[in-house]
C-alpha cells in the first residue's frame, strides 16, 4: 500500500493515477473531501494534526509527503514522521524545494525525513508550470499576463513529470538516500510563457512587467513573507543552478521532460 498526501493537488492527482496505473494499492489523503480514481481508498486528514492520519497508513509500506505552503506555521514534519514510522512505514518520498538545495528555503521539513530511520528520497523541484494558473483569470478576461522578471528564463517543470517520477521513487528499489533536482528541459520567460499561451489559444496575450514591489504586495495575500522573498529572489536573480536544466527528470523518465508549450496545450481550458 502507497499513501499519498496532498492527493487531490497538481502533483498529488496525477500521481495517484499513475500509482493505480502501474497496479499498485493507493490510499489517497487529503485536507478536504474529495473524489478519487475508482479503486483507490480515500481518508481525509490534515498533516498539521499528525494523529488523523493513523487510520490512511495502516497497512503501508511507502508515503509520499507534500506539505501545503502554510504548513510550516502551524505543522511538524517530524510528528508526521514518528505517527508514519509507528504504523509500519518503511519508506518515504518528500516534495521538498530546489530552494533547499540552493539555502533559499530552510531545511526543517528535509531534516525530518533525513534524521528518521525511515528510508527516505528527495524530490526538489524548481518553478513549476503549472504556477502559470495564477495568470488564469486574467488571460480568460483580458487576454494580457502580469507578471515581474520578463525576461529571467526558469526551466520550470510539469507537475505530471514530477509526479511521474514520485511514483518511480514509490515503486522501484534504489532511490533511498537520493535526492534529485527536478526540472523542465529547457528554461522559459514569463514572457515566452505569456506566448506559448496566446500560441495555443489561438490568439495573442500581452505581456505587463511588475515591478517587484508590486508583485511582492500581490503575493503576501496567499504567501508567508519567508516564502515571497525567497521567491522573489529565484525569480529575479537566480543562480547558475537555478537556471540550470538538470538530467535527474530525464534519467528517472526514460525520456525528456514536457515543455511548458506542452503543458499550456493540456491546460488550455483553464485559459479560454
Amino acid at each position: 500500500m502507497i499513501v499519498v498526501t496532498g492527493a487531490t493537488g497538481n502533483v498529488g492527482r496525477p500521481l495517484v493515477a499513475a500509482l493505480v496505473e502501474s497496479g499498485e494499492q493507493v490510499t489517497a489523503v487529503s485536507r478536504t473531501a474529495s473524489e478519487v480514481p475508482a479503486g483507490v481508498r480515500y481518508h481525509q486528514a490534515d498533516m498539521a494534526e499528525p494523529e488523523s492520519l493513523k487510520p490512511a497508513l495502516d497497512g503501508a509500506e511507502a508515503v509520499f509527503l507534500l506539505t501545503s505552503p502554510g504548513f510550516m506555521a502551524n505543522g511538524d514534519l517530524q510528528d508526521v514522521v514518528t505517527v508514519a514510522r509507528a504504523a509500519g512505514v518503511q519508506r518515504v518520498v518528500l516534495l521538498s524545494s530546489q530552494g533547499v538545495g540552493t539555502q533559499r528555503h530552510p531545511s526543517v521539513l528535509e531534516d525530518a525525513v533525513t534524521q528518521s530511520d525511515l528510508e527516505w528520497t528527495m524530490l526538489r523541484p524548481g518553478n513549476f508550470d503549472s504556477n502559470a494558473l495564477q495568470w488564469a483569470e486574467m488571460v480568460r478576461t483580458q487576454r494580457v499576463v502580469e507578471a515581474p522578471f520578463g525576461d529571467v528564463a526558469l526551466p520550470a517543470i510539469d507537475p505530471a513529470d514530477i509526479a511521474e517520477v514520485a511514483a518511480v521513487t514509490l515503486r522501484e528499489p534504489g532511490h533511498g538516500g537520493n535526492i534529485y533536482t527536478l526540472t523542465g528541459p529547457i528554461p522559459v520567460s514569463p514572457r515566452q510563457q505569456a506566448a506559448a499561451i496566446g500560441d495555443v489559444l489561438g490568439e495573442p496575450v500581452r505581456f505587463v512587467e511588475l515591478s517587484r514591489e508590486q508583485a511582492r504586495t500581490r503575493m503576501l495575500g496567499y504567501m508567508p513573507e519567508p516564502v515571497v522573498e525567497a521567491t522573489l529572489g529565484a525569480l529575479g536573480a537566480p543562480s547558475a543552478a537555478e537556471q540550470s536544466v538538470s538530467p535527474d527528470a530525464e534519467r528517472l523518465l526514460g525520456r525528456p521532460p514536457r515543455t511548458f508549450a506542452e503543458w499550456a496545450a493540456r491546460t488550455v481550458a483553464a485559459f479560454r
